[in-house]
Parts: structure tokens; C-alpha cells; sequence
């Protein structure tokens, strides 16, 4: 495998966005919508698939149109590609906010399993597919359910965490507690589990929810500190306490909550 190697910058702190440079003739793949600008000299072109492996007709790309499917993407990648004489850059913005992070895929192994909408936008050659669970606990109670994305290449390519970004690298036999929603990515020589999180009690009334996911090593682990699913839980909490008639914190607001003003 050899992935084009594309150059790159990023801007911004919490809303993030990456420039991709690429020379005459070279490719990057994107989820689409996910293009901020380009200059000119760029074409781009909406495939079913990332280009890596050619499709074995009608079957085969409806295999891979069935694959995007079940990991929540668009069944849809765009290929972007400098047709132009010199260096022309691209760029990609972040979903929401967090950061954007650089993969070597060659310093990591070659493969790279993340969370389903990770994925931003990569060098072409780099092979996104789907990775089963083979645990049923870790299925249907990790968080991330029985479907990651794998990526495999030796280019670069860019995953999307929320809030903060922490990389741990994990030594044989190591384990790591994680909340199961905080895991953006990790490689693929990480064992991925599920626990209980404490006794009854704890479990109910901790606030942590029901389970936990242990990581055993070696290999190295990406967590993220706001996922996106916690952030949506505490904007729709806000609204439903908050309303929109009252100014935040508002004593008035909160006491009209509690006898049944709205």
C-alpha cells in the first residue's frame, strides 16, 4: 500500500480546520460536506468508496455502499485532486467542536480503529472499512455498539475528537478505565472491553453510567474529553430547564420550572 503524501496545516483552537497542500496529480479523500475551501485548480469528484481497492462490479459496490451504511457515514466519499501545475491547498472543517487530529498511519502500525464519525478526510490510498466488535458485551454496552471504522494506510489521515484530545500509549498487559463514550480511536493491537462500573449503588446513582470500557495494551489509545453525544445531552437538558423566556440563571426561571409554569 502507498498512500500519496500530502502536506498539511491546522488552524484554530476549538473549531478547527485543516489545509491540506497537494502536489500536481495527488488525491485526498473526504466525508462529504466536509470541504471549507479550495483553491482553484482543485476538481473533486463523489465516489461510492475511498478509491483504495477497485470494486468487483454491481456486488462490490454494494457491499461497500451496505458498509457506510451501518457505520452512520454518508454512503458517499469525495475525492479531491490538484489538477492545476503547482501546489494547491484544500481544506476541511471540523463538525463540532473539539480537535483535529494528524495520523501517520505508517507510525501506527498501518491500521487505526475509531469511533464512527471520527473520521475527517485522508491521503489517498488510505482504506476506510468497518471493524465488528467480536465481544457481545462490548457491542451492545461500550457505547460505540458492534461497529467501529478501521483505516488502514501508511499516509496521513485526520480524525475529528470532541473537546480535548489526550493520546496514551499503553504497555503490554497495561489497562486503561475509560467512560465509553470518551474513546476516539485507538490501534488495532488494543484489546476493547466493557465492565461494570462498581456495585449497584454506583452503577445507578454514580453518574458514570451502568459500564466502563477497559483498554488492555500494547498499542496506543486516543480519548476525547466532550463526546459529541454528551454535548447534545446537555444542550437538550438546558433547553427543557432553561426555556427561553427567562435569562440564564434566572432564580425566577428555575422556580417557575419547578411548579409547572412551563
Amino acid at each position: 500500500m502507498q498512500c500519496h503524501e500530502v502536506d498539511y496545516e491546522i488552524f484554530g483552537d476549538d473549531m478547527q480546520i485543516v489545509e491540506v497542500e497537494l502536489d500536481p496529480g495527488e488525491t485526498v479523500i473526504a466525508e462529504a460536506g466536509a470541504m471549507n475551501y479550495m483553491e482553484d485548480g482543485i476538481t473533486f469528484e463523489t465516489r461510492m468508496g475511498d478509491g483504495a481497492t477497485p470494486t468487483s462490479g454491481m456486488m462490490g459496490a454494494l457491499l461497500n455502499v451496505g458498509k457506510r451504511v451501518l457505520t452512520g457515514e454518508s454512503i458517499f466519499l469525495t475525492h479531491f485532486t490538484n489538477t492545476g501545475r503547482g501546489k494547491r491547498r484544500v481544506s476541511f472543517a471540523a463538525p463540532y467542536p473539539g480537535k483535529i487530529v494528524p495520523m501517520n498511519m505508517a507510525e501506527l502500525g498501518g491500521e487505526l480503529i475509531c469511533q464512527k464519525d471520527a473520521f475527517l478526510c485522508a491521503a489517498f490510498g488510505t482504506r476506510t472499512d468497518i471493524a465488528f466488535q467480536k465481544k457481545l458485551g462490548a457491542g451492545f454496552f461500550g457505547g460505540e455498539g458492534f461497529i467501529l471504522q478501521r483505516l488502514n494506510g501508511d499516509g496521513m489521515a485526520f480524525v475529528h475528537a470532541g473537546g480535548t484530545l489526550i493520546r496514551r500509549s499503553l504497555s503490554a498487559g497495561e489497562v486503561l478505565r475509560v467512560d465509553t463514550g470518551c474513546i476516539a480511536a485507538f490501534t488495532s493491537g488494543v484489546d476493547y472491553d466493557i465492565e461494570r462500573a462498581g456495585n449497584l449503588k454506583s452503577m445507578v446513582f454514580g453518574g458514570e453510567g451502568l459500564f466502563l470500557a477497559t483498554l488492555r495494551g500494547p498499542g496506543t489509545v486516543f480519548l476525547q474529553s466532550l463526546p459529541f453525544s454528551r454535548l447534545a445531552d446537555r444542550v437538550l437538558q438546558a433547553g427543557r430547564i432553561g426555556g427561553s423566556s427567562k435569562g440564564e440563571g434566572s432564580v425566577l426561571g428555575g422556580l417557575g420550572d419547578i411548579f409547572g409554569d412551563r
